[in-house]
Order: C-alpha cells, then structure tokens, then sequence
C-alpha cells in the first residue's frame, strides 16, 4: 500500500490540473461510464464531533475505486481518501490529505463551470470565510481576470483575517471583507456561497442581473443558503446530481424546481441556451465520482516512491 502523506498531496496537483479532473470526472458520470452511490452521513456531535460524509465511485475499466471520509471532529477538519484496487480488492493507496482534496475538487468545480459558463468577471464575492473561501477565490482567479475579491462571513474578524490571506495568495487582485452578504451581491456578479448555513444568507432582491451564483454550502438535509426565489427565478439551474441536490442540496428547498434542473455533467456535453442577463445557479454537494478523479490525478502527479 502506497501511503501519501499531505504535504505531498498539497504540492501534487496544480488548479489546472485540478479542474481538468473535475470537467472530466462530471462528463464521465455524464455518460454513464461511472458507479456512484449516494453519499452516506453520519451524525458525530454527541460525541463532540460534527458530521462525517462518506463518498465513493468506481469507473468502469478503471484500475481503482475510491472511497473518501471526510468530517469534521473535536479539534479540526480531517479527511482522507483510499484507492482501492479493482482486481485484488487490496488498497493501492491511502492519501492522507486532512480533507485537502474535498476542498480543492470543491474550488475547483465551480471555477470549472463558471469558465464554462463564459463568464469573464474581474469581480469574485465569497460568502464564509474557512479554507474554502480561500481556495474558491484561488481556484476562479486560474480561470478569470479577477481584479477584486469581496469577503463576507458572520464573524467581522474572521472575514477580515480571511482576506488578508487571499490577498497575500493573490498579490494583484484587491481583497477586502464587507459588511453583509447583500453588500457582497452588490459589489460583484459573480457569487460563490461556502458556509454551513441553515438559512438563506442571499435573497433575490440582493442579486443584480446577469448575476451566477454557485452555491457549495448545502450538502446534507436542513442546509441552506440561497432564497428558494433564486432557484425559481433561475435562468439556468445547474445541479452537479439532480438525486443528491433534492436531498442534500438548496434544491431541497425549491422541490418545484426539480423538472428544470440541468445537471452540469449533461450540460458541458450539450450546453443549454438560456438568457444571460438572467440569473444562473449552480448547486454543488459533491460527488464521489469528483474524488475519485481528483485522487487519481493526484497519484498520477506523484514521482514514484513518494
């Protein structure tokens, strides 16, 4: 068994590399050519823990299937991801990445369907401000001209600490925190929501027109951050699986809508015309067939013996 330690998974795959995977891992689920289960959730908090989600994938004729744990625990965040060999059922390899590449697949989708989307904004607007705030605003910058970053999170100085490190990540492009989720829909076109919310942090009347909104918060029952009224108002409702978005995702929250929702996979293959002076949502949960490809780029990066 190959084991891969973080440091080596952090310097192993580049955001290029990283959203290539993505676009391939959501066409092959596209096409039918992958197995992807339900995610599975398990409930730690009486044990003082958080939550955990259980994700894996096989693609047919692939030397491995995946199969990744990632949560969160008393003292922080932790994840890790193992391939396991598809003839001998031995594991080929145990990346212990800490959730690294949960959150890097995650920054990396949404850059992916933004640039798909022709989206061409020098203005990003982030609601949260953990470490995917800080990757979403590195993941876009790879595909888009951004000149300005817009931070907001609940707690003031949290924000404030957050775009500090995007600005020393990104040296040329302005970062600043503001003062509300509205103020950050106000100030760019372009909206990515990354919190645990169990609420709607942005409302329709926040949103100026032409406005996308990619929102990656909302993975199990009861999360939420998005007004139902934008899903119904949507020019494009993008989901990256229709049956894990009615369950897990702000679809859950706007049922009604289920009938229209395009699943991104099926829209890189044939993209689907709508008013682009509307509103677009895209509504992520994760996918398992996302870490798969995202492990197997990783490994595949790696010198041998390391």
């Amino acid at each position: 068994m190959r084991v891969v330690a973080y440091e080596d998974v952090r310097r192993a795959v580049a955001p290029s590399g990283a959203i290539a995977a993505m676009r391939e891992a959501l066409l092959a689920q596209a096409r039918g050519e992958c197995d992807t289960p339900m995610p599975m959730h398990l409930d730690l908090s009486s044990g003082g823990g958080g939550e955990v989600h259980i994700k894996s994938s096989y693609r047919r004729g692939g030397r491995h299937f995946a199969l990744k744990v990632a949560g969160t625990y008393a003292r922080r965040p932790y994840g890790s991801i193992v391939l396991v060999d598809v003839e001998t059922g031995e594991t080929a390899a145990f990346l212990d990445d800490g959730g690294f590449l949960t959150d890097l697949r995650t920054a990396a989708v949404a850059a992916m369907v933004a640039r798909e989307l022709g989206r061409k904004d020098d203005a990003l607007g982030i609601l949260g401000t953990g470490v995917q705030a800080r990757l979403q605003a590195e993941l876009h910058a790879a595909v888009l001209p951004l000149e300005r970053v817009l931070v907001w999170g609940r707690n003031r100085e949290r924000a404030e600490e957050c775009a500090r490190e995007v600005a020393v990540r990104l040296p040329a492009v302005r970062v600043a925190a503001v003062e509300s989720a509205a103020e950050t829909a106000a100030g760019a076109r372009l909206l990515v929501t990354a919190t645990a919310s169990r609420g709607p942090l942005l409302r329709l009347e926040d949103l100026q027109a032409g406005t996308h909104v990619s929102a990656v918060g909302a993975d199990t029952p009861g999360k939420q951050e998005l007004d139902p009224g934008i899903l119904r108002r949507a020019a494009l409702l993008l989901v990256d699986s229709l049956s894990q978005c009615e369950r897990l995702g702000e679809l859950q929250h706007a049922p009604s809508e289920k009938a229209r929702a395009v699943e991104i996979g099926a829209f890189l293959e044939r993209p689907v015309a709508h008013d682009r002076a509307g509103i677009t949502v895209a509504d992520f949960t994760g996918m398992g067939v996302e870490d798969l490809f995202i492990a197997e780029a990783c490994l595949a990066s790696l010198p041998e013996g390391r």
